[in-house]
C-alpha cells in the first residue's frame, strides 16, 4: 500500500538534500509553503552549497569582496548587484575571471596587484553616453567585476611602471616589443576618442579600444553593435585595416537580457585566454631582471622539441606566434607576419662523443626552410643564428632567440636544423 509523504513529513536530511537538488530559485519558492520549509531553506549549510556551485565561493561576500553575514545574505547580495543580467552569463563570467586569477596567483601576482577593482553601472553607462555605443552584455559584466589593468608612469619618464605586466603579454623579436594590457575604461574613452581624431574612424562608429600595448602600437578593438573583436594591422593608421580575432559562428545574443547563450568575441578570448595559461600553453618567461607572459607556446603540438640525433643531450625547442600589427593584408607577397621564439639547452649530462666527455658545446651553422603553404620562399644556410654562436653549458637556461619571417599565406612552416660543435669552435680551427 503506497503513501504519499509530503515534504513536511521528511527528515532534515532526506529534506536537506531534496532542497540541495532543487537549486536556489526553487529553494525560495519551496520557503513558502510552511513554517518548518522556511526554516530549513534558511539553513546556511544550504547557501553555502549554493555560493559555492554558482559562485564558486568559500566565505560569505559581496561581489566586491566585502564580508556578508551569511551564505545566503551574501547570495542575495550578488542576486542584486546583477539583477539586470542574465544569471547564467554571471556565472559564466565570473569563472573567467577565477580562472585568470587563479593563475595569476600562484605564477604571476604582479598581474594580479594591476586588476582594478569591478566598474559600476554609472561608469559603464557613462562610457556609453559618451562614445554612442552599447556595450554587449558579456563584456559589460566582464568590466562589472575588473576594470581593467592599473598603470602609472609616476617616477618613470621614459617607460610606464609595470609596463611587461599585461594580463594578455605579448612576444619581442629584434626591436619590436609588444605587451597587451587590459584597458579600464577612463582610457577606453581617451584610446577610442583619440582613434576617431586621428585615424579618420567616423565618430559614428561602434568601435572602442579595449586592449592595447605599453610598448609597440597594438591595438584590440570590439564592435559594439555585433561583438566582434579585432586587431589592427600595419594599415590601420592609414586605412583602418584591421583583422577579426573570433570566428563569427561563435558569436551570438550579445544583446538579449532574456536568454542564457549569450558569447561576444572578448569573453571568448579571454576564456581561451585562461585555458591556455592555466594549461601551461603559454607561461611566464623572463629576461633579465624583466617577467612577462610570452604568447610563444611552450607545448606540442603548437611547440616542437628536437634532440641531437636521437641523443637527448642538446634540446631545441621552436614554436610561433603571429603578429597582426605588422601585418599588411593588401601586400599578396608578405601579406601576413609570425614572429618564431628557438631555445636550446645541454642537459646535465654533458654531451658526450664517442666516448669523450664535453662540458660544452656550440652552435655552428644553421639550415632553416620556410613554406608559405607547400611553396618554399626561403632556404637560408650559413653560420650562426642572429649573428651569434651560442655556447651551451649543462644544467644553464636555455639560450633563446627571436626572429620573424613574412608570409604570404595564413598557414605556412619552418623546418631545419642545427649543427653544434663539442667543446667550442675555437677547438675546431
Amino acid at each position: 500500500m503506497e503513501r504519499e509523504v509530503g515534504l513536511d513529513q521528511l527528515g532534515d536530511l532526506a529534506l536537506h538534500i531534496i532542497l540541495s537538488k532543487l537549486g536556489p530559485e526553487d529553494t525560495v519558492r519551496v520557503s513558502c509553503v510552511s513554517r518548518r520549509l522556511r526554516l530549513s531553506t534558511s539553513e546556511d549549510s544550504l547557501w553555502a552549497l549554493f555560493c559555492f556551485q554558482d559562485l564558486q565561493l568559500s566565505t560569505p561576500q559581496d561581489h566586491q569582496g566585502n564580508p556578508a553575514s551569511s551564505f545566503k545574505a551574501a547570495y542575495q547580495l550578488w542576486r542584486e548587484a546583477f539583477a539586470m543580467y542574465p544569471w547564467p552569463l554571471v556565472k559564466r563570467v565570473k569563472r573567467c575571471w577565477d580562472k585568470l586569477k587563479n593563475w595569476l596567483s600562484n605564477d604571476f601576482p604582479e598581474v594580479e596587484a594591476t586588476l582594478r577593482s569591478g566598474a559600476s553601472e554609472s561608469d559603464i553607462q557613462q562610457l556609453e553616453t559618451r562614445l554612442k555605443v552599447k556595450l554587449p552584455l558579456p563584456t559589460r559584466l566582464l568590466y562589472r567585476f575588473h576594470d581593467g589593468q592599473e598603470r602609472t608612469d609616476e617616477g618613470h619618464s621614459s617607460t610606464w611602471l609595470g609596463s611587461s605586466l599585461g594580463i594578455i603579454g605579448g612576444y619581442s623579436f629584434y626591436n619590436h616589443l609588444v605587451n597587451v594590457y587590459l584597458l579600464p575604461i577612463s582610457q577606453v574613452i581617451e584610446g577610442t576618442r583619440m582613434v576617431i581624431r586621428h585615424l579618420g574612424f567616423s565618430s559614428r562608429s561602434k568601435y572602442i579600444v579595449v586592449a592595447a600595448s605599453a610598448y609597440r602600437p597594438k591595438k584590440f578593438f570590439l564592435n559594439c553593435t555585433n561583438g566582434q573583436l579585432y586587431v589592427g594591422t600595419s594599415n590601420l593608421p592609414t586605412d583602418g585595416e584591421m583583422i577579426q580575432c573570433v570566428p563569427n559562428a561563435l558569436i551570438r545574443s550579445v544583446h538579449d537580457l532574456h536568454g542564457d547563450q549569450q558569447q561576444d568575441a572578448m569573453l571568448l578570448w579571454l576564456e581561451e585566454h585562461g585555458r591556455r595559461l592555466e594549461n601551461g600553453i603559454i607561461k611566464v618567461c623572463e629576461e633579465g631582471n624583466v617577467r612577462s607572459i610570452s604568447l610563444f607556446p611552450e607545448v606540442p603540438p603548437l611547440c616542437s622539441t628536437a634532440v641531437t640525433n636521437g641523443v637527448q643531450v642538446i634540446v631545441v625547442r621552436a614554436s610561433a606566434a603571429f603578429v597582426p600589427e605588422l601585418a599588411n593584408l593588401q601586400d599578396s607577397a608578405e601579406k601576413y607576419l609570425f614572429a618564431y621564439s628557438i631555445r636550446m639547452s645541454l642537459l646535465p649530462g654533458g654531451c658526450i662523443i664517442d666516448g669523450m666527455t664535453f662540458s660544452s658545446c656550440q652552435l655552428n651553422w644553421r639550415h632553416w626552410i620556410i613554406r608559405a603553404n607547400e611553396a618554399i620562399i626561403s632556404d637560408v644556410n650559413g653560420e650562426a643564428v642572429i649573428g651569434q654562436f651560442p655556447l651551451l653549458h649543462p644544467g644553464e637556461d636555455e639560450f633563446v632567440y627571436e626572429s620573424c619571417t613574412p608570409l604570404s599565406s595564413s598557414s605556412g612552416s619552418v623546418e631545419g636544423s642545427f649543427t653544434f660543435v663539442p667543446g667550442s669552435s675555437e677547438l675546431h680551427f
